[in-house]
């Protein structure tokens, strides 16, 4: 008998890619990306047009059909992960009614600040797992009731993109665990749609994904589009989890032991776990993976974009690299805010902006380099310590993302600056790779993610001579926080 293989689809923020992995989750197969343009506005929206996702998503889909069939290979199964928080209406016949509403939305901000005002965020975070923040459905909700009533009012039905591909292939959503918990809508606990909240929001759960097929995989394609892929017709495709939790068990960490850290254009650490319930820690998220584990953890909106922003700005010397791997940490005398596109955790303030203080007339573009990465590495060292109280410290944190493998040095100055030594992962397209171990589990072909092995490169282990220095460090940035954005 052939080895169980696997398609793999992944939306991520700005781009589709759909892979084929084998019983250990190797990758056999990998198509080319297909890009998709984000829509901004003055006034912080960032949308994303249904059709050009979807037309972008049937690329992928095609490439990797296609690359099969010149292989004779046939799949078994079909999984999907997609960006967390994606959010559109349909109305009653299934049509887009509204655009997809990226996570970075900003608009939605007041309603966020009428939530907060008219129920207690506290419980509520302590039931849901998340807080009234833009990021998240009920704030889109008011958002658009209020701003949009026409595409609010055609909207029969609320549901992500994941859930709106499965409408289109088999003529009725299902949606996953997984993407569920991260609406602001879910009680990941309780396994159940928060009623309190629902009631407040004017939502009929039948406007919501139909929980009758909630993580259970579809089988039987439409009829075009099993003329298109006959290879996929008959598989079962499982519904799509969120592109960090796959992210987390496709580098390898399915077990509190170890943490994952990602830093891509955003950033988030996260750790995946089993328990039958969880008392959720303020400042960080509480999601799911699937019905059995937990994924805790927290989000920057700032990470990669950090780097990127300051080296489109400031013109750098050829050996940057080489300058910032013989500076000593915060010897440029600067304090970073690197909140340029508001925060999420661990305050969740979305109007926060980015500040830079200490400047002088002899500051070189390495050292805000420096202070930059180094500030990142600090909001991450926040969300480390809530996470190692809550579970333990870990025996080591997993690094992943394409922002870090440009700059080794600021891999070594995230393991200063957590105290914990940092693994680089050397799994590509990590979150392909989760959502194919998941469907591997849920076939049978393997009975748990942790008989798959995931391949890692160097490790980074914390200075010493540098704690006491990054604790200052630390320090020095809370003050700021303070000052710019508690002070009344």
């Amino acid at each position: 008998m052939s080895s169980p293989l696997v398609v793999s689809f992944d939306a991520g923020t700005t781009s589709v890619k759909t892979l084929v992995f084998d019983q250990m989750a190797r990758p056999l197969i990998t198509t080319s990306s297909v890009g998709y343009d984000l829509h901004t506005t003055s006034d912080g929206g960032v949308e994303i047009n249904v059709e050009d996702l979807f037309r972008a998503s049937l690329d992928s889909l095609d490439q990797a059909h296609q690359a099969l069939s010149q292989l004779s290979l046939q799949p078994n199964a079909v999984s999907l992960c997609t960006f967390w928080h994606s959010f559109l209406g349909v109305s009653s016949s299934g049509r887009p009614t509204s655009p997809i509403l990226h996570l970075l939305d900003t608009r939605s901000q007041p309603a966020a600040e009428d939530l907060k005002r008219d129920l207690d965020e506290a419980l509520f975070h302590s039931r849901v797992g998340t807080v009234f923040h833009p990021s998240y459905w009920p704030a889109k909700m008011l958002w658009l009731r209020r701003q949009h009533p026409d595409w609010f009012s055609a909207s029969a039905r609320w549901m992500s993109f994941g859930e709106y591909l499965f409408e289109e292939f088999f003529g009725h959503p299902h949606a996953s665990t997984s993407m569920l918990s991260a609406t602001g809508l879910w009680n990941s606990n309780t396994q159940s749609y928060d009623a309190a909240l629902l009631a407040h929001l004017g939502l009929d759960p039948a406007q919501l994904a139909d929980l009758s097929r909630l993580d259970a995989p579809a089988q039987g394609l439409k009829p075009e589009y099993a003329r298109r892929w006959p290879l996929f017709a008959a598989i079962p495709w499982f519904p799509a989890i969120g592109d960090g939790a796959a992210n987390n068990i496709g580098c390898g960490c399915d077990q509190p032991s170890e943490f994952a850290l990602m830093v891509g254009t955003t950033g988030a650490m996260r750790a995946v776990f089993e328990r039958s319930h969880i008392d959720v820690p303020p400042g960080l998220w509480c999601y799911r993976l699937d019905p059995r584990r937990f994924v805790l953890g927290g989000a920057l909106s700032n990470g990669g974009k950090v780097f990127e922003w300051v080296m489109d700005r400031f013109q750098m010397p050829p050996d940057w690299e080489q300058q910032l791997s013989r500076a000593t940490p915060g010897a440029h005398g600067l304090t970073i805010l690197p909140l340029f596109a508001g925060e999420r955790s661990t305050k969740w303030r979305a109007d926060a902006r980015g500040a830079i203080t200490g400047l002088n007339l002899n500051t070189t573009p390495v050292e805000i380099l420096a202070a930059s990465l180094e500030s990142v590495a600090l909001r991450f060292r926040l969300l480390y310590d809530i996470l190692a109280d809550r579970l333990g410290a870990p025996e080591r944190v997993i690094a992943t993302g394409e922002a870090l493998r440009r700059s080794t040095v600021w891999t070594q100055m995230i393991a200063d600056a957590l105290g914990r030594p940092v693994v680089a992962s050397t799994e590509k397209e990590t979150s392909s790779r989760g959502a194919a171990m998941l469907a591997l589990e849920r076939i049978g072909a393997v009975r748990h993610l942790s008989e798959i092995p995931s391949a890692t490169g160097e490790t980074f282990t914390p200075r010493p001579q540098f704690a006491t220095t990054y604790t200052e460090l630390l320090e020095h940035q809370k003050t700021l926080y303070r000052r710019l954005l508690e002070t009344p």
